[in-house]
């Protein structure tokens, strides 16, 4: 060995001030006693060192002494290296290796002696170790890896070895993971956590960033900490810092520099050549990468790389597909462009043509896209259409074809039809029109569409789409009624459009059985044509005019019968899905079954966007909404229809509840009248309105707050509630609307139980409780609170129904208790009782779920999870989580579920 030694290779890295504490990988390394390989492998960045530093700061008062070697290129000679273990060893504890050293140094000596003497040295010495090998992944030498091999299947128990590496060393590891003598530290263990990313921006940095910024920055990022602190950097001084995050990618100076620096300039010329001709990939398995680069290596390739951890993320337990980290890939493409800008587009064709060759024409298109060749690109979006509309996918098809020069479209009537069909999905009007003019003057008898249907046809049943969307329901009737005169009987998809299309008119008309008979003829043609996804599209219509016919048990079917649907015709999760367990919420909930409600709606929000229709974003949230309400958690629902309001996609149905009055009622239920009255103002609702089917819900929420607004004898706000309501009613039971006709029967027998027309409120209220007990009504009853609740056990005395009656008295019972302000006998030792909200958040406290994932699990925003923890740390008198857990258990507070109450 020629030299002396480095002191400061042994030397354990100092704590930095500024670092975010990581106490849950503390502890992991802290109860890994029995595993004598501990391996924390990830790539570059991902603060594997800092995370070990943290955990040894605490191994003294464990008993255990340190050891540590940081590792750079020259410890590929094994002498050095091993002379650098043994001096680290003799650190922690002096003298030990001596013995092994002076073998090392002779001459006649293997390293298999060397290692024999070093473990039977350690095995005679009563201290326990723990051994790190810092920055493993400089070591190449296959001798040095051989004897840590060797070392790693003979260690003794007082040793533990630490290795922290940006790659998988060559050591048995699946022999040891299958003895239990192996805890592994990798990428996804280390990313930083929602909560340790705000504690670093804020905390650390000072930034002041909001929970979405923070959640932007983490989400591109993908929990990698290098690219959080270079982007902490990045913000520092800058006055648009929401710019920045919108922005953020890999072109950031700082992400360039520090990726160019630490990983690119450290591969070979091949593996980078690899890298940067692959980066057009948005997922890559060996054979596309050979169809790429033009080499046959793709697969050992991205195998190597895998374990290299450059970067690349397993798509599948088989690792067959990878994808690169995010920003990783806007690193590399920026480099391709810098350096081979000539070659890009033929890497794109090539990509292309292997999708296409794969079945796979959606990223076929991407590529060609990419590449420029918008002929090739139209002429596969005309093969894509039947598909993309098949499932729903047409913001992706407006996309496409945004992006097509417009001569293109324009020489190609069937790109034209479908782009006006796509634009109106979206709920965009700007550009249908000049579509569909196209499109008209190449329109013939014989012509075809890009959907292969008759082209007049197509265009008249899009003509009666537009007509719907700018509020001319008699012309899409005609237009609809046109198009059902074109289309053959066979064309199965066109008949089923033309046919929902005149069933939307119909049902905006108030023509309720006319428009469920043109729905089912719509559902069976798509059926026929294969349109699944449609056909749930179609589902949540038939269920919507049930429900308003006051046949829930018939909607529950029929959202029974999407699920069938969906698990029926389709491999994947169909578009549609997700809006079943939104409709059977909101039913479940209307009986009475508020946490099945809530079960079906958590189901549809794990399915996610891509199992749903247009529809799903804001019907999610007004169901959501309402389970809220019903939970006490009034701010928490109000949040959510602001959310709902700003999602709304009407999808063509008719908006004959909309967000703004489920607000208005909303108010009502809790004391904000003057709210609700003056959104009636601004909204031009008034009690002497001529009725409309459209208008029903917001003049029946109007009559709601004329009854909440009457307070004396003298205020004719009942008396002008009455008059309303009675029209109303005429024109809901005259257009077969019974479930309308229920509610409004509820809300009669209020208003005039405050005219002190004790008789007619019972008799209307009878008639309420004879229509809803078929069909299972709850919460129209319950929520209208304990006046209601006193006329039913009113009626009750009368014999009216018993077994319902007492069944929806029962449920005020648990209900009502939630709501107002008594609270449970627990509860009463407070001076102010727990929200059944505020009593579901505790339960969650009790738990080891973090804030994020209480916040996920309630389906509410960390905001609003805040302002729930303060309120109940005011009301059991606590400063923290713990101490307020111990109090509900001082209170009995967490030992009960509702309904033991």
């Amino acid at each position: 060995m020629a030299g002396p030694l480095l002191e400061t290779k042994l030397h354990i890295p100092g704590l930095r001030r500024a670092l975010v504490t990581r106490r849950r990988l503390s502890d992991r390394l802290s109860q890994a006693d029995e595993q004598t390989l501990i391996l924390v492998s990830a790539p570059a960045g991902f603060g594997k060192t800092t995370v070990l530093i943290e955990w040894l700061a605490e191994a003294p008062a464990n008993g255990r002494s340190l050891a540590w070697l940081s590792l750079d290129q020259r410890d590929n000679d094994p002498t050095l290296f091993w002379t650098y273990v043994v001096a680290a060893l003799d650190k922690a504890s002096n003298g030990l290796g001596a013995k092994a050293l002076a073998i090392l140094r002779s001459p006649q000596s293997s390293t298999e002696d060397f290692l024999t003497t070093l473990i039977n040295e350690l095995q005679a010495v009563p201290d326990r170790f723990v051994l790190v090998l810092d920055d493993y992944h400089v070591i190449e030498s296959q001798d040095v890896q051989e004897g840590l091999a060797f070392l790693v299947e003979n260690l003794p128990a007082q040793l533990q070895l630490v290795i922290a590496s940006r790659a998988d060393p060559a050591l048995p590891l699946p022999r040891l993971r299958a003895r239990g003598r192996l805890l592994e530290i990798r990428a996804a263990d280390l990313r930083f956590t929602p909560e340790e990313a705000a504690a670093y921006f804020n905390g650390v940095m000072g930034l002041s960033l909001n929970a979405r910024d923070i959640a932007a920055l983490e989400g591109r990022a993908e929990g990698w900490i290098a690219a959080l602190q270079l982007a902490a950097l990045s913000m520092q001084g800058r006055e648009d810092v929401a710019g920045f995050i919108a922005g953020f990618a890999g072109d950031d100076r700082y992400i360039v520099d520090y990726l160019a620096e630490e990983v690119l300039q450290r591969q070979s010329d091949d593996v980078r050549n690899f890298l940067l001709q692959t980066s057009i990939l948005s997922r890559l398995n060996g054979p596309l990468c050979d169809a790429v680069t033009g080499q046959n290596t793709g697969k050992a390739m991205l195998e190597s790389i895998d374990r290299g951890n450059l970067f690349v993320v397993p798509l599948d337990d088989r690792r067959w597909w990878y994808r690169y980290h995010h920003l990783f890939a806007d690193v590399l493409r920026a480099r391709l462009m810098d350096e081979q800008p000539g070659c890009i587009g033929e890497l794109h064709e090539r990509a292309s043509l292997w999708h296409e060759q794969s079945g796979d024409i959606p990223e076929a298109i991407r590529h060609t896209m990419a590449g420029k060749d918008f002929e090739r690109a139209a002429d596969l979006i005309e093969i894509a259409i039947p598909a993309m509309r098949k499932d729903r996918q047409e913001a992706t098809l407006s996309r496409w074809l945004k992006a097509l020069p417009g001569e293109l479209i324009h020489a190609r009537p069937g790109l034209g039809v479908a782009y006006a069909g796509a634009l109106l999905a979206s709920g965009e009007l700007t550009g249908v029109d000049a579509r569909l003019e196209e499109a008209e003057q190449w329109a013939g008898t014989t012509a075809e569409g890009g959907d292969g249907g008759n082209l007049t046809s197509s265009i008249a049943i899009y003509r009666a789409a537009q007509a719907l969307a700018v509020g001319d329901t008699a012309g899409a009737m005609t237009h609809a009624t046109t198009a059902l005169g074109l289309v053959g009987k066979d064309d199965h998809l066109e008949r089923g459009a033309a046919s929902g299309l005149l069933a939307l008119g119909y049902w905006t008309n108030g023509e309720l059985g006319v428009a469920y008979g043109l729905w089912s003829d719509s559902y069976s043609n798509l059926e026929r044509a294969g349109h699944y996804s449609d056909m749930l599209g179609c589902s949540i219509a038939l269920a919507d005019i049930r429900i308003t016919q006051g046949r829930l048990r018939d909607a529950m079917a029929i959202y029974e019968r999407g699920l069938e649907v969906a698990g029926r015709h389709s491999a994947h999760i169909l578009r549609g899905t997700a809006d079943m367990h939104v409709g059977m919420s909101m039913l479940l909930l209307e009986r009475g079954e508020r946490e099945a409600a809530r079960k079906h709606l958590l189901t549809s929000q794990k399915l996610g966007e891509d199992a749903a229709l247009p529809q799903h974003p804001y019907r999610s949230r007004v169901a959501m909404a309402r389970v809220l309400q019903s939970e006490g958690d009034v701010g928490g629902a109000l949040e959510q229809l602001d959310e709902a309001e700003r999602l709304y996609v009407g999808d063509f149905f008719p908006e004959v509840h909309p967000v703004a009055a489920v607000r208005a009622r909303m108010w009502i239920s809790h004391g904000r009248t003057s709210d609700a009255l003056r959104w009636a103002r601004e909204r031009g609702i008034s009690d002497e309105d001529e009725l409309s089917y459209l208008k029903e819900f917001e003049h029946i929420t109007l009559a709601k707050a004329l009854l909440s607004q009457h307070r004396e004898p003298s205020d004719d706000s009942a008396g002008r509630a009455i008059a309303l309501l009675g029209r109303l009613l005429r024109a809901a039971e005259e257009g077969g609307r019974t479930g309308t006709v229920v509610e409004l029967l509820v809300l009669m027998a209020l208003a005039l139980q405050k005219v002190a027309d004790d008789g007619a409120a019972l008799a209307a209220l009878q008639r309420a409780v004879a229509l809803a007990e078929p069909e299972g009504y709850v919460s129209v009853f319950v929520d209208e609170g304990q006046a209601l609740a006193n006329l039913l056990e009113a009626l009750a005395k009368r014999g009216s129904a018993p077994d319902y009656v007492d069944r929806l008295l029962e449920s005020f019972g648990t209900e009502t208790h939630w709501t107002e302000a008594q609270g449970t006998p627990a509860q009463q030792r407070l001076l102010e009782p727990l929200s059944e909200r505020e009593l579901q958040v505790l339960r969650l406290l009790s738990s080891e779920l973090d804030g994020p994932d209480i916040a996920r699990e309630l389906v509410v925003s960390l905001n609003t999870l805040r302002t729930h923890t303060k309120n109940i740390y005011a009301k059991l008198g606590a400063n923290n989580r713990r101490s307020a857990v111990r109090r509900a258990e001082e209170l009995d507070l967490l030992s009960r579920r509702r309904d033991d109450r």
